[in-house]
């Protein structure tokens, strides 16, 4: 019964075909298309409102040169959001709570910024490693430990999106398996359950919304460091 627990977090097959890379193309279907019209719909005014909003918040903290990344952070962004949010639909599979997957989406992204850094303000990335006024005996320890923090931080982005949404997902399994196996027992107890299985879904709810908007946000102020 406890390994049953962790099937919904394994990668579906079909015919021995893996079926992570539909669930990562599925939540683009679901957007509406743009068109020629001249006035458009109530869906795609939305959408465009969304992507306008999501857009404007993540390019606040950057100067002029950090909004060339403005495309690829909302594409995150949305991306990440759409998954996470369809993943809590019964029988799906939430792509994001594979570690695999997110640090696949952190290590190049910190990596664009890094070597963005290097390249353009070599000095000032590389200052970040000692802070000024620093202690002469205390120089080799806290370049080593700046370093350590600079180079885990792509471990830390895909490990903070993976256990969240994980343990979010087994608390959600745990709770309803209780309310289905205490209705024909205590139905009183069960209901109780069930209302706290209520609250907790629409917990889940902000929790995905809020780690998309979080990973993206660490990206965009790594990117600030850098420019």
């Amino acid at each position: 019964m406890n390994l049953s627990f962790f099937d919904q977090f394994m990668s579906p097959y079909f015919m021995g075909i893996p079926l992570i890379l539909i669930s990562l193309l599925f939540p683009a279907l679901l957007f509406p298309s743009p068109h020629n019209r001249w006035i458009t719909n109530r869906t795609s005014t939305l959408q465009s409102w969304l992507i306008f909003t999501i857009t404007k918040q993540l390019m606040t903290p950057l100067n002029k040169k950090g909004h060339k990344w403005a495309l690829i952070l909302s594409s995150l962004m949305i991306f990440l959001l759409s998954i996470n949010l369809l993943g809590l639909l019964p029988y799906t599979f939430t792509p994001t709570t594979q570690l695999s997957m997110n640090l696949a989406l952190a290590f190049p992204l910190w990596l664009a910024t890094l070597l963005t850094g290097l390249r353009n303000q070599p000095s000032a990335s590389l200052g970040h490693l000692l802070p000024e006024g620093t202690p002469t005996p205390l120089i080799p320890a806290l370049i080593m430990i700046e370093t350590t923090s600079l180079l885990i931080r792509p471990l830390a982005l895909g490990v903070r999106l993976t256990a969240n949404l994980t343990a979010g997902h087994l608390l959600i399994q745990l709770i309803s398996t209780a309310t289905a196996t205490l209705l024909s027992i205590m139905p009183a107890i069960s209901l109780l359950t069930m209302c706290i299985l209520l609250l907790l879904t629409i917990l889940e709810v902000a929790v995905a919304m809020i780690q998309a908007y979080v990973f993206v946000l660490l990206l965009s102020l790594y990117l600030q460091e850098n420019i």
